[in-house]
């Protein structure tokens, strides 16, 4: 099974140049603003509403007898959170140093993930086999993962396909030009100063604003 060769340097260019067109900058502009639901026609107004019966208030739980309960149902299922992915746990500390091919299994029968979801199991990532600043590449010599090798690793465990992992990576840009950062993911990860709880930080804000999104 093919594995991608990008670099963590190749997926920070690639996620940039996501993040630069018209039609990604169209999908951030609104993403904290949601259409209004569907509501019934209003009543003509020569039609004036009805008198509640005496004794019974408008709000009054039997007014939902004439409701059929299927459809009772199916609002009670669209309120409902969408359910998780399956929990597949990670390889063990010793999966975090070995090659990726040896994970290639694992994108056996996966379908594909919202990026919220694919950064939720980069963050797992760097909480789980640690986070690294320099030398900014994959990972280093105990298996520890910058931001964007986070992304990439998640695609080779079988978490989203490469087009998940550039819109990942330019949630994560928007989430950096919110905070005042004009730069890249690298530069951001390799900055003085910066620590594994920054990184963390920064993946679950970019993962809360991908999620009010609906992506």
């Amino acid at each position: 099974m093919a594995i991608p060769v990008l670099t963590p340097d190749q997926l920070d260019a690639q996620a940039s140049q996501l993040h630069g067109t018209q039609a990604w900058q169209s999908i951030v502009s609104g993403w904290e603003l949601t259409a209004p639901e569907p509501g019934p026609p209003p009543a003509p107004a020569s039609a004036p509403a009805p008198a509640p019966a005496p004794g019974r208030q408008p709000s009054d739980w039997r007014s939902l007898l004439s409701v059929p309960v299927d459809r009772l149902i199916d609002d009670a299922l669209r309120t409902l959170p969408a359910a998780p992915p399956p929990e597949r746990p990670l390889p063990g500390r010793l999966g975090a140093v070995l090659p990726d091919r040896v994970h290639a299994w694992r994108r056996v029968g996966q379908g594909d993930l919202r990026p919220s979801v694919h950064l939720g199991y980069a963050r797992q990532i760097l909480a789980e086999w640690g986070w690294q600043n320099t030398p900014y590449r994959l990972r280093n010599a105990r298996g520890a993962r910058c931001v964007c090798g986070a992304l990439l690793t998640a695609h080779r465990l079988g978490y989203g396909s490469p087009t998940t992992v550039n819109r990942a990576g330019a949630w994560l840009i928007t989430e950096l030009r919110s905070q005042g950062w004009p730069g890249l993911i690298g530069p951001w990860n390799r900055a003085p100063g910066r620590t594994a709880a920054d990184a963390l930080a920064l993946v679950d804000a970019a993962a809360r604003r991908a999620a009010a999104a609906g992506h």
